[in-house]
């Protein structure tokens, strides 16, 4: 009788242990992450680029900053126009000089020298190969379309027209060019260029 009331009670115990662990079971599947993911087939991203929105354009970051805009060319590709210049000394002017002082470098012995030169007129430089058509003196140099002409007759500008020769052959201006200009206030434009000598004008001379 005790023994048939000890195995009543170790059935009753295995069944209630069985149970329990059935529950605690369910419930942690219940609780896992992965049971609580919605059932049905897994979306992925379509294949592709990633589109990014478009800037605020309130915003300046990320705003593109607009081209920078090329300056034109010869008038937007319009060819640049070419002619012939001419020297026009006004009235004011004429024959109220007579010559102009130049100075010449001889940069290998450095030396200078200053000479007189007569208008329209040639002049070859002592102990050189050099020599000078002297052209027309503009004390006021200015250019007027194709036209070199004097403003005035107060020396704001002095330039003198020239063309220097080499043992006989025109160096400056170069070929196709009918006078080279030295300018007293500005030497450096449109230089005599020579890799002895340098030529540049100091001042004209008036008539007296």
């Amino acid at each position: 009788m005790y023994k048939n009331v000890c195995l009543i009670i170790m059935i009753l115990a295995l069944f209630s242990f069985s149970t329990c662990s059935k529950k605690e079971t369910s419930t942690t599947e219940q609780n896992s992450p992965v049971a609580n993911m919605p059932q049905g087939p897994i979306q992925t991203m379509p294949p592709g680029p990633i589109q990014s929105l478009p800037p605020d354009k309130t915003n300046n970051q990320g705003v593109m900053p607009p081209a920078v805009q090329m300056p034109p060319t010869a008038q937007q590709g319009m060819p640049m126009q070419k002619g012939k210049t001419q020297v026009i000394v006004p009235d004011i002017v004429r024959n109220k000089w007579s010559g102009a002082k130049i100075i010449v470098e001889d940069k290998l012995a450095k030396t200078k020298q200053e000479y007189t030169v007569k208008l329209n007129s040639d002049f070859k430089i002592p102990n050189t190969n050099l020599k000078i058509h002297v052209g027309e003196f503009l004390p006021d140099f200015r250019m007027e379309g194709f036209n070199l002409t004097s403003a005035s007759n107060q020396p704001n500008n002095p330039a003198l027209g020239v063309r220097i020769y080499e043992n006989d052959k025109q160096v400056f201006p170069a070929a196709g060019k009918q006078w080279g200009w030295l300018f007293a206030k500005v030497p450096s434009i449109h230089a005599f260029s020579h890799p002895r000598y340098s030529i540049i004008l100091k001042e004209g001379v008036s008539k007296s």
